[in-house]
């Protein structure tokens, strides 16, 4: 969400407890997840005022820029899949074993 500009430096994720429940996990994970993204420099936790996307976060993607100008190109992939009948489950399957070289090497999918 970084890379695609959906999450923009400063903004702020949700809270903890609210995230665990929408995800049906527990919320010692979020809070687990949300450290380890401060610590790979991701994420800021403020006491008391929550997590922020870190300000470094977004430089040092470096490809954010070519991301964001592929995004339509996927779009209209994704599209014209589903205008073919495909289900969304069909099509990350397809691209999941597009990127793992299963389609070029003849293998099946899924």
């Amino acid at each position: 969400a970084i890379e695609t500009g959906a999450l923009r430096p400063g903004d702020q994720l949700p809270s903890i407890r609210p995230l665990a429940e929408e995800l049906v996990i527990n919320a010692n994970t979020v809070a687990k997840a949300y450290r380890e993204l401060e610590r790979e420099g991701v994420v800021e936790l403020r006491q008391g005022a929550g997590a922020f996307i870190a300000k470094s976060a977004g430089a040092r993607k470096g490809g954010s820029e070519r991301v964001r100008a592929a995004q339509p190109v996927v779009a209209a992939t994704v599209e014209q899949l589903r205008s073919r009948g495909l289900s969304d489950e069909e099509i990350r399957r397809l691209f999941e074993a597009e990127l793992a070289g299963v389609a070029r090497a003849g293998g099946a999918y899924g």
